[in-house]
């Protein structure tokens, strides 16, 4: 079983994992502040830039993930869509993607494991990758499975088969982003894309 946090905007390795199957997403364990649970990283003219999902008393200890509401006193929802625009609007798919993903950022919701969840379905729907199973309460990991939940969910050592960037022209190759940055780039091929990275993993 691959265990994995309830994530805004998930990394090429989170949906790598979802390839692989057996992937369960945990609502019952504790937010942490600036993962992936909230924090998404694309690629921007300058370089990789963090997008940041305002949480209610984010700093609040031993929150559980499914409680965690989303904070509208800053207007980081249409600021996020600005960076999207910005960062792939000459990407070769973002026009095809785009009215599928806007949505998210026009209207309000409650909750941020219902945002999360909700935009890795239509992410999941859009790159044909099976949904993986959800768990309300904690799971707690066993003998042999792989727990992608700690605080930090990022793998140094593992980064996706490159593919070509929007920036490639005057920016190396960056691993790590969010899974939306192959989407955009690759469209139809992202799923190629992750199981080769599996493959070669």
């Amino acid at each position: 079983m691959i265990l994995l946090p309830c994530a805004y905007l998930p990394s090429v390795r989170y949906f790598a994992e979802l390839v692989r199957g057996g992937c369960v997403v945990d609502l019952g364990e504790h937010f942490i502040k600036r993962s992936e649970r909230n924090r998404a990283c694309i690629l921007a003219a300058d370089g990789p830039m963090a997008l940041t999902a305002h949480a209610v008393r984010a700093d609040r200890p031993r929150s559980p993930m499914r409680d965690m509401r989303l904070d509208y006193s800053k207007r980081w929802q249409h600021q996020h869509w600005g960076a999207l625009v910005a960062a792939y609007k000459a990407s070769p798919y973002f026009d095809f993607y785009a009215p599928e993903l806007e949505p998210f950022y026009r209207r309000p919701f409650g909750f941020l494991a219902d945002y999360n969840l909700q935009l890795l379905e239509t992410l999941c729907s859009l790159a044909r990758v099976a949904m993986p199973a959800v768990s309300e309460t904690y799971v707690a990991a066993g003998t042999g499975d792989l727990d992608l939940r700690p605080k930090n969910a990022q793998d140094p050592a593992w980064c996706a088969e490159p593919y070509v960037q929007v920036f490639a022209d005057r920016q190396p190759f960056a691993p790590g982003l969010s899974f939306i940055d192959l989407l955009f780039a690759e469209g139809p091929d992202s799923l190629s894309v992750l199981r080769r990275s599996l493959s070669a993993g």
